[in-house]
């Protein structure tokens, strides 16, 4: 396994959609202009590769002096578990800096995987579910 880890750098909705897919991550995978325009509006990606392959994605939407929601973190299914996924999250964060928060809303079940990773769990978040 030969990781390349780049900040920004141009990846296909083809490619983030199977990453999203293998990875378990719910996201609207079948509407690839949907998910260009995710990748489009993020000012903050940090991608993985193994050789040329799309392994794992942090898409991020951010001010880079306040906060940062990390919107998007997987990683294919058979990469998980080595790591990858705590250095996109080491990646995000010195980008965005010391002065600027973390912050991300958690799929059930990966609400255990977020403190292994350094993460502070929040009991003071709301949110307005979308509808399509």
């Amino acid at each position: 396994m030969q990781l390349s880890y780049y900040v920004n750098a141009s990846v296909t909705a083809q490619e983030v959609a199977d990453v999203f897919e293998s990875s378990g991550i719910k996201r609207p995978i079948s509407d690839l202009a949907r998910i260009q325009q995710m990748i489009d509006a993020a000012p903050l990606l940090i991608s993985v590769r193994d050789d040329k392959k799309l392994v794992g994605i942090a898409r991020s939407l951010t001010d880079f002096c306040y906060c940062c929601y990390l919107s998007d973190l997987a990683v294919r299914k058979e990469y998980q578990s080595a790591g990858i996924g705590r250095e996109l999250i080491e990646q995000t964060k010195k980008e965005i800096g010391d002065s600027c928060s973390l912050v991300l809303l958690s799929a059930p079940n990966a609400m255990d995987y977020y403190p292994r990773v350094g993460l502070t769990p929040a009991h003071h978040a709301f949110y307005s579910p979308r509808k399509k």
